[in-house]
């Protein structure tokens, strides 16, 4: 019985990187003592670049799942797999949950209180007139402050986002669901990473021309969360960026740059952070090809994509406010056509 493996090529035989071939179930040809049809292991070095990889590129526009796939392939011989990238995008969306606690923190309390508001609202409506109590009681806030009309208008404003978040997230988990294996497996064809990588450089680009950057995030609506919440799902493909599809689609619907950036952060946490529990399993017991990292591993370079994601969140919201995703586009098309030469001339396998 038989399996397809990679065995990796001698140094100075001629031979580029890894070559497949035909191993008996059982068999070791990689030295790793664990039969010929289990990936590598992963060594302390390759964790702790590939972890500073996925918290530089994370937030920025040029996916960092295909950087991963990239970097694992160009200069390690082999792929890291989804779900080392799944778990290590947890230490990123920890970056953002601590960078954004106090946004997040109000957005829940508003949501929470007005949907309870509202409840025993619609519930004193079916209570005669002549039994409701009619003396209304100033809303407060966690301080015991009065709101105030701003404070009001602020609390209006979170308990929408909190609704919009929670609505677009429902078409990533549902198709991450079901293509869950295509995601693993074909997504991850570096000619598709690198064409994808080129095709939505176009895309931001025209999202950075039409777009007229007018509106602030207090004009956000049901509709630009589901827009920003479909092109989420492109982001299932490496080469796309999940805050390249959601802040193009904020941008091409007028939002500002800056409102667009911060509700995808926002859009992100709950996708991200279920993906990254749904492939624990599978990472912390690899089995099959690519580089398999250990637990220890795993967890070191979930807690540096953790730090490096934190100062990248900071830098990328000042970088906004004041220049364009243009700065992303040339270098995604330079980085795509790169990859693809190192395809063509054979330095790198597809998958």
């Amino acid at each position: 019985m038989y399996c397809r493996c990679r065995i990796a090529a001698p140094l100075f035989s001629g031979e580029r990187g890894r070559r497949w071939t035909n191993c008996p179930v059982g068999m070791d040809f990689s030295g790793s003592g664990r039969g010929g049809c289990v990936g590598e292991s992963m060594t302390w070095l390759q964790a702790l670049v590939l972890g500073l990889v996925q918290g530089l590129t994370e937030f920025l526009p040029v996916s960092s799942s295909a950087h991963l796939r990239i970097v694992s392939s160009v200069f390690f011989g082999d792929d890291a797999g989804a779900s080392f990238t799944a778990v290590t995008q947890l230490g990123t969306e920890a970056a953002v949950l601590v960078y954004f606690a106090k946004d997040i923190w109000r957005i829940v309390v508003a949501w929470f209180t007005t949907l309870t508001e509202k409840v025993s609202a619609r519930s004193r409506e079916m209570v005669p007139i002549t039994d409701q109590v009619t003396t209304k009681l100033p809303i407060v806030t966690a301080g015991g402050v009065p709101y105030g009309l701003d404070e009001d208008r602020q609390r209006d404003l979170d308990y929408r986002i909190g609704w919009y978040v929670i609505i677009a997230t429902i078409p990533i988990g549902v198709i991450g669901f079901v293509l869950k294996d295509q995601i693993r497996t074909g997504a991850r064809n570096l000619w598709l990473v690198s064409f994808m990588l080129i095709a939505f450089a176009l895309v931001i680009a025209a999202a950075e021309y039409y777009g007229t950057k007018r509106r602030p995030i207090e004009q956000l609506t049901n509709r630009d969360g589901l827009v920003m919440g479909f092109a989420q799902c492109l982001a299932l493909i490496p080469g796309v960026s999940r805050s390249g599809a959601t802040s193009s689609a904020g941008l091409f619907l007028g939002l500002e740059r800056e409102a667009a950036v911060r509700f995808s952060f926002l859009l992100a946490i709950p996708a991200v952070t279920a993906s990254g529990l749904f492939s624990l399993p599978d990472a912390f017991a690899p089995a099959g090809e690519g580089l398999n990292a250990s637990g220890p591993q795993l967890l070191v370079a979930t807690l540096v994509s953790f730090v490096v994601g934190y100062a990248s969140v900071a830098w990328l919201l000042k970088f906004v406010s004041k220049h364009s995703f243009n700065w992303f586009v040339g270098y995604r098309i330079v980085l795509g056509l790169v990859i693809m030469g190192l395809l063509a001339g054979g330095v790198v396998q597809a998958t």
